[in-house]
Order: C-alpha cells, then sequence, then structure tokens
C-alpha cells in the first residue's frame, strides 16, 4: 500500500468541521419542513407512524413483538412489572438468500420463529399453545401506513431487494405466513418502523425521551411532532391523528443534500439512501475496503473483499506497537502481507470514515432537535431531553460513539448541550413494539 497522496486527499475530503455539519443540519430541517407537508416534496419522507400514545411508566403484563431488521429476525417476550423488564429474546440471522429471494419465502421464515416461542412458553411455564397473544411487528423498512397494523412497503434498504414484496401490506404477508403455518394464536395489532418502537421502549423507561436514533447496520430516526406542524394531515383528510402529538417516522437514510461524496462512496451510492450509506454500519467497512484496496500496490491482483464494521473496531482499538490485531485483519480479508507503515495507514483510513460519518449522524440529530426547539421554544434546550439511540454500530463501536457525541456538543454549544442527553437503550425497538402492540391503555406522546 503506497498511498499517503490518496490518504491526504481522503482526508480532505472527509473533514467535518461545524460549519459543514450546520449546513447539513439546516437542510436536514428544510426536507424536514418539506416532508410533513406534502409527501415526497423531498429526500426525507416523513411518514406517519399511527402511533398516538406511548405505554405509561406503571405498565405492567406480558407482551409480544416480532422485529424484523437489516440482518436478525427476534422473537421477544416481554414481560413488565412497573418497574423491571424480563425480556426473552429469540434471535435468528436472516439467510442472504432470503433477502433477494420471494416474498412467500421470506415472511415464511420470519413467522416460523414465533413457533420457537410458542413451544419455549409451553414448556417453561406450562401456558397452552392455542393461548391468544397479540404481537407488535417491528419492520426497520420504508412502509406508508394507513393505520397502526396495516402498511403498504414503500422500497427496500440494507441491501434487500424483493421484488414481489413491494407495493403490499407487509402485515397482511406475515398474517398470510402465519396462517399457513398454524399460527392464529398470534394477532398483529401494531405494525412499528424499529426507531419508533425505540422511542416507545426508551420512553418506558425515560419519559424525557423526545427523539429515537437507530445506528446499526442500517439508520433512521424519529421523533415526536405537533399534529399540527403536519400541514399534510389536513390535506389528507386524515382522521387517524386527533392527539396533540404524534410521532413522525423521518426515514433520514435517504437524506443526501449538501453530502460531500468522494470516489469511494460513488461505489456504493447508486442514488438512493446517501444518508445511510455514510453514517451506517453496513457500508462503512465497504467504503474503507475500497480506499486500501486502491492504496494497494497491483491492487488488482487482489480478490476484493471487504472489511465489517467488526474488524474496524477491532483495528482501531489495537493499541499494539506493531499493530498485530491489523496485520492479522488485513491478511485475512485482502490476502496482502503488510508493514508497520502500511498499517498505520490503514488505521488512519478507518479512523477517517468512522469519524466523518459519526460526525453527520451527529449533525443529524441536532437537526431533528433544532427543528423540534423552532417549532416549540424551550421545549428541548429549555429542560431535559433525551436523545435515545439503539444499534448495534453506536453499541459495540466505542470511538463511533466518542465522535458523534463530541459533534453534537460541538455544534450546541455548552449551554444547548447542557439540558441535552444522548443515552443508548439496549433491545429498546423490541421492547417498544411489544408494549404498542396493546394499545388499550397507552397515553397520548406529550413533548
Amino acid at each position: 500500500m503506497e498511498g499517503s497522496s490518496i490518504l491526504e486527499n481522503l482526508q480532505n475530503e472527509c473533514a467535518t468541521p461545524v460549519d459543514l455539519l450546520n449546513s447539513v443540519a439546516n437542510s436536514m430541517i428544510a426536507h424536514m419542513k418539506a416532508g410533513l407537508n406534502v409527501d415526497g416534496a423531498r429526500d426525507l419522507k416523513m411518514l406517519l407512524s399511527y402511533v398516538n400514545s406511548l405505554p405509561p411508566k406503571q405498565e405492567t403484563g406480558l407482551y409480544y413483538a416480532l422485529d424484523i431488521g437489516g440482518t436478525n429476525c427476534r422473537v421477544l417476550r416481554v414481560k413488565l412489572d412497573g418497574k423491571d423488564i424480563d425480556i426473552k429474546k429469540i434471535s435468528r440471522e436472516i439467510p442472504a438468500e432470503l433477502k433477494t429471494g420471494t416474498s412467500k419465502a421470506f415472511f415464511g421464515f420470519i413467522a416460523s420463529g414465533l413457533w420457537e416461542l410458542v413451544n419455549w412458553e409451553f414448556e417453561e411455564f406450562g401456558i397452552p399453545k392455542d393461548t391468544k397473544r397479540e404481537i407488535g411487528f417491528t419492520f426497520s423498512f420504508p412502509v406508508e401506513q394507513t393505520s397502526l397494523n396495516k402498511g403498504r412497503l414503500i422500497e427496500w434498504t440494507k441491501e434487500f431487494n424483493i421484488p414481489d414484496a413491494v407495493g403490499e401490506d407487509v402485515v397482511a404477508c406475515l398474517v398470510e405466513a402465519m396462517d399457513e403455518q398454524e399460527l392464529n394464536m398470534f394477532s398483529v395489532t401494531a405494525l412499528i418502523n424499529d426507531t419508533v418502537g425505540t422511542l416507545a421502549g426508551a420512553r418506558y423507561k425515560d419519559g424525557d425521551v423526545k427523539v429515537a436514533v437507530i445506528l446499526g447496520t442500517g439508520t433512521n430516526a424519529c421523533y415526536i411532532e405537533r399534529t399540527d406542524a403536519i400541514p399534510k394531515l389536513n390535506s389528507q383528510g386524515d382522521q387517524g391523528h386527533v392527539t396533540e402529538n404524534t410521532i413522525i417516522n423521518t426515514e433520514w437514510g435517504g437524506f443526501s443534500e449538501g453530502l460531500h461524496l468522494t470516489e469511494f462512496d460513488l461505489g456504493t451510492d447508486l442514488g438512493k439512501q446517501t444518508f445511510e450509506k455514510m453514517i451506517s454500519g453496513k457500508y462503512l467497512g465497504v467504503i474503507v475496503s475500497r480506499i486500501l484496496l486502491r492504496m494497494a500496490e497491483s491492487g488488482e491482483h487482489y480478490t476484493p473483499s471487504f472489511l465489517s464494521t467488526r474488524q474496524l473496531n477491532e483495528m482501531q482499538q489495537d493499541d499494539s506497537d506493531d499493530l498485530e490485531i491489523v496485520g492479522s485483519i488485513l491478511k485475512k480479508t485482502f490476502e496482502v502481507e503488510t508493514t508497520l507503515n502500511m498499517r498505520k495507514t490503514a488505521v488512519k483510513v478507518v479512523d477517517t470514515i468512522v469519524k466523518r460519518g459519526a460526525r453527520l449522524a451527529g449533525a443529524g440529530i441536532v437537526g431533528i432537535l433544532e427543528k423540534m426547539e423552532q417549532d416549540s421554544e424551550g421545549l428541548i434546550y429549555g429542560k431535559r431531553s433525551v436523545v435515545a439511540i439503539d444499534g448495534s454500530l453506536y453499541e459495540q463501536y466505542p470511538q463511533y460513539k466518542l465522535y458523534l457525541n463530541e459533534a453534537v456538543k460541538e455544534m450546541l454549544g455548552p449551554e444547548k448541550f447542557e439540558n441535552v442527553v444522548i443515552e443508548q437503550f439496549h433491545d429498546a425497538s423490541g421492547v417498544g413494539a411489544a408494549l404498542l402492540a396493546d394499545t388499550s391503555s397507552n397515553v397520548a406522546p406529550d413533548s
């Protein structure tokens, strides 16, 4: 790997000074307002969640959720006693072939995991298998909802491509798969985006949560919005939102205005999900790998391989004198022997891309906070305001977390930042979906 000039150019192109971050945040605000005004107006879809109520802190009972992300399918059993949360989780990785297969195969796989939970409850507690259960369905792809438990798939993201599911009601697809497997003991009562589930689950633990962000394989954000700040509600004659506030799913992964793409980003950007491809775990390793392969002498002789986000983290955490872990990862991935200088360069590349991604994610968070504050002065900065974050990238990558928090603090300044708390909530999306499956005792989401 030569590449000192490539590295220097990369660091310049990927720099994220506060002025640039503020510009990104301001563009985000403009796109949020446009999306609230008219569907499809700008980059952000600003989808209605039909969640007009959130579980109160004193909620007790037994709840169920089916949580579909970019990597795993999880079935959750959530038991609440008003204080603690007891979670039984069954997790399975979604096979690669199902991500580009048929709708029937995909939803059939999802539904099959429910039988494992039913059998476990019978064996563990003697609960009859035909006991009726309400379940919340977390689906982390863009869906246009028409009610709390109905929604049409707009498009696939995170490298999924199942054409015959696009335009279909994903709840109906799941129910059909459940019926085929005689899982009629389950009733899908809520269709929830993973960010909305995170907000609901985190809000159960902390009443000051106002924004939720997913930073994992993919990324997205949602927040509590005043219904009178959503002009398209009136234009659509929507009668499903009668409360003062509701939750908006931004689908911010599609944001692109003001984002400077390098030649290495263009290899992963096909004009869709630009923001997601710059900040989320699915793509950071791909971008780094493209850069390292370009730096490699006679790089065309190496079979293209891609580093995982976990490997990026391990490389940044390597504090040995000879960067032994870095060398091992590069050899395993690219089948190349490296000098110490090459390993140092590789770490700098990783740091450059990860830092850019984390700081841009921070800019997105500030954009949402600023929009909420502009609408209601004092709502965010005048009192404690919590941004709930869930997802493997933020949870498992300390340097990413550090860079994101630094960016938010730099942008807001000490006075505004004083009341803003960025907090990690593990498994919040699944817990929230389980809670929202039973809406009978929920309360309106106040700000």
